[in-house]
């Protein structure tokens, strides 16, 4: 179903600081992807298909840089293109535009009429 939170991103200044510091205060597992430079982030039970038990999501860390520079919340979407095109007919902005993430989908990130940095997914 679209329109869910799906997935969250925490940016950092050190890896290693910001990843022993989640390891070790909710004991999350993380799972470095050096040729992405990105961090996966899981939070509880996770199967292929990404999370087993309804109440929790998984997210991912990576350096701190436009667009991300603080915590961004990703918003399942069914079209990236079309709903950046709906984002911008309402008065939000595009950040960065649709970016392919390996095989698995497309991802884009975007500024609300608020001014937040927010996430778009878009499954494969």
């Amino acid at each position: 179903m679209s329109g869910r939170v799906v997935h969250f991103e925490i940016p950092f200044d050190e890896a290693g600081r910001a990843q022993a510091f989640y390891r070790e205060v909710f004991g999350w597992n993380l799972i470095e992807m050096p040729e992405m430079s990105y961090t996966l982030v899981t939070t509880g039970p996770t199967g292929d298909q990404g999370a087993t038990e309804p109440g929790f999501i998984n997210g991912g860390m990576l350096r701190r840089e436009s667009p991300n520079e603080s915590p961004i919340v990703v918003i399942d979407v069914e079209d990236i293109d079309a709903s950046l095109a709906k984002i911008e007919e309402l008065g939000g902005q595009t950040l960065l535009g649709r970016q392919q993430v390996g095989d698995m989908g497309w991802a884009a990130y975007f500024k609300d009429v608020e001014g937040n940095s927010m996430g778009l997914w878009q499954s494969a």
